[in-house]
C-alpha cells in the first residue's frame, strides 16, 4: 500500500512540475502564415506568472484580425533582396520579413516632411537564435518615392534557443538610416533587450488551452533624429521613447505565441497598448468588401467526398481554408451558379468556404465526415 501511494505521489509530482521547451522549430519561418486576433483589455492581468501557473484568458473578445505573413526575401525589393539575401553577408542573410512597428513613426513624421509607410523587419531564424537583422521602408518627398533598406549595425537576438523556465537573455541592437538623396535627414536607433523565462503552466484563450511558457521582455531605446535647422543649423534632436515590454505565452508548433500583450512605460504607470492571440479564421473580420453573397447555399454538410455550393449569381472563385486559416483547396474561375468539390482528401474537422462573385463574398462553415 504504501509503495503505491508513493508511486501515485511520484506521478502526480512529475506531471505537476512538468513543463515544455521551445527550440527553433516551434517559431515561424519562411512562407509561414499565421492567423492573429486581436483584443482590447485595459485590466488584463499581464504580471500574474510563475512555476506550475494557470492563465485564463478565455473572455478575450476579437476586434480585429489578421493573416501574419512571413514573406521570403525573395519577395522584396532588389535592394532589399541584395542587403538580405544570399549576396549578403552570412549573419544578414534573413529567413523572412514582416510589418513591423519597431521603428517611432509618429516621431518620424513630425519632424520630417517625409510619408514613411510599409516599414518591414528582416528576421533571421537558426537552431540557436532568432535574430533582427534589419529593416526597409518606402519613404516620399516632393514626388520622389524611394525603397531603403538598412541593415542593423548591431543585430540584436530576440530570442536565445532553446527557450525553458528559468533563462534569462541580455541583447543589444543598433540601426540607423540615411535619408538622402530624398531628405538630409538621419535617424539612429539603440535598443537594449532583457528576456526572462518567468513562468510555465497551462494557458486557455478563445483559441484553446496549452501547455506553455511564458515569456517577458523588457526593452528600451534611444533613437535620435539629425536635421539642419533655421538658426540652429545640424543637430541632433532625441526622441523620447518610452520603455516597453512585451508579455508572450508560448507553446509547441503554433509558430507565434498563443497570447501577447504589449505595454509601455507611461511615468509610473505600465499600460497595455496592444493584446493579440492565436485564433481560428472569423468571417466577420473579413475585408470591408468582403460583403454578403446572398442565397448561396453548400450540401450536403456535414460533407464527406464531394461538396456541392450553389448560387443564384455565377460564381468566380471559391477557397477552402482550415480553422488556422490555410488554404486547402481552391477553385479558380469558377464561371458558373453550380459547382462540385472534391473533398475526399481533407481531414476530418471544421473548414471555412469563401464563396466569391464579380462584387461579393460570403464565407460559410462546413463539416467534414468521415
Amino acid at each position: 500500500m504504501k509503495t503505491s501511494l508513493l508511486f501515485c505521489s511520484l506521478v502526480v509530482c512529475n506531471s505537476l512540475f512538468s513543463q515544455i521547451t521551445l527550440t527553433a522549430v516551434d517559431f515561424a519561418g519562411t512562407s509561414d502564415t499565421v492567423r492573429m486576433s486581436q483584443a482590447q483589455d485595459p485590466a488584463i492581468d499581464f504580471s500574474a506568472t510563475g512555476a506550475n501557473f494557470t492563465w485564463d484568458f478565455s473572455q478575450l473578445t476579437p476586434i480585429s484580425q489578421e493573416l501574419r505573413n512571413f514573406q521570403p526575401v525573395s519577395a522584396a525589393g532588389t535592394l532589399a533582396q541584395f542587403m538580405f539575401g544570399s549576396f549578403a553577408p552570412v549573419k544578414y542573410q534573413a529567413s523572412y520579413f514582416t510589418p513591423s512597428l519597431d521603428l517611432p513613426l509618429d516621431q518620424l513624421t513630425a519632424f520630417l516632411p517625409i510619408n514613411i509607410q510599409d516599414i518591414f523587419l528582416y528576421t533571421k531564424k537558426m537552431n540557436d537564435s532568432i535574430t533582427s537583422v534589419g529593416y526597409s521602408m518606402n519613404a516620399s518627398f516632393n514626388g520622389t518615392t524611394a525603397n531603403i533598406p538598412f541593415q542593423s549595425d548591431t543585430i540584436e537576438t530576440r530570442y536565445d534557443l532553446p527557450l525553458t523556465f528559468g533563462n534569462t537573455h541580455f541583447s543589444r541592437g543598433a540601426s540607423s538610416v540615411d535619408f538622402n538623396p530624398i531628405y538630409n535627414a538621419k535617424w539612429n536607433q539603440h535598443r537594449t533587450r532583457f528576456t526572462e523565462v518567468d513562468g510555465f503552466g497551462s494557458i486557455t484563450t478563445p483559441f484553446g488551452t496549452f501547455d506553455a511558457l511564458r515569456v517577458r521582455h523588457d526593452i528600451d531605446e534611444i533613437d535620435s533624429l539629425y536635421l539642419e535647422l533655421p538658426f540652429i543649423g545640424a543637430t541632433w534632436i532625441p526622441l523620447d521613447v518610452p520603455s516597453s515590454h512585451e508579455y508572450e505565452w508560448w507553446t509547441n508548433g503554433q509558430k507565434e505565441p498563443i497570447l501577447r500583450i504589449r505595454t509601455s512605460q507611461i511615468a509610473n504607470n505600465e499600460v497595455v497598448t496592444a493584446i493579440e492571440y492565436r485564433d481560428f479564421y472569423r468571417p466577420e473580420f473579413a475585408s470591408l468588401n468582403e460583403t454578403l453573397l446572398s442565397n448561396v447555399e453548400v450540401f450536403p454538410n456535414p460533407f464527406s467526398d464531394l461538396l456541392c455550393v450553389n448560387s443564384p449569381q455565377i460564381l468566380d472563385e471559391l477557397i477552402l481554408l482550415d480553422l488556422q486559416g490555410k488554404e486547402v483547396l481552391k477553385a479558380s474561375d469558377v464561371g458558373s451558379t453550380s459547382f462540385y468539390l472534391n473533398v475526399s482528401f481533407l481531414e476530418t474537422g471544421v473548414y471555412h468556404l469563401v464563396c466569391r462573385d464579380a462584387n461579393t463574398t460570403k464565407v460559410l462553415r462546413v463539416l467534414k465526415n468521415d
